[in-house]
């Protein structure tokens, strides 16, 4: 069952406008370790790297009711790939508690994302869906 759907589009010259003007202070207070590794290692799409991510943070924020207020935070949402290499999010702090609120009793929340980007915009979509833990009561 969908529990929660979000999506953003994110402007990436104003992406740029940031690293330009604020360098790492943005990147420290916005990403995390492994989304600065990834996009500082793409020198040609750096800026559009970090804007599909903002955009990915943004639309966890929509699927979960908040923005970013009552404990969810930026850093709290950080994209990685899985083995298969699809996108999907690492949560900690007050987004992984976020979710753990809206999740069912004796379900397990997935996140699903996806991104792309085409200059000048970058676009996330996360939808979130939860399912019976097998043996679980509730």
């Amino acid at each position: 069952m969908i529990i929660g759907i979000g999506s953003d589009l994110c402007n990436i010259e104003r992406i740029q406008n940031s690293l330009d003007r604020f360098g790492e202070r943005f990147t420290n207070r916005v990403f995390t370790e492994v989304e600065r590794a990834k996009a500082e290692s793409r020198p040609f799409t750096r800026a559009g790297t970090y804007a599909k991510r903002f955009a990915a943070k943004e639309a966890f924020s929509k699927a979960v009711g908040t923005g970013f207020k009552r404990g969810v935070f930026m850093r709290d949402i950080g994209v990685v790939n899985q083995r298969s290499g699809a996108p999907t999010l690492a949560l900690t702090g007050g987004a992984k508690e976020r979710l753990d609120a809206m999740t069912p009793p004796g379900h397990a929340a997935t996140v699903h994302l996806t991104m792309t980007d085409d200059f000048p915009f970058a676009q996330a979509f996360v939808i979130i869906t939860s399912h019976p833990i097998e043996g679980a009561s509730g």
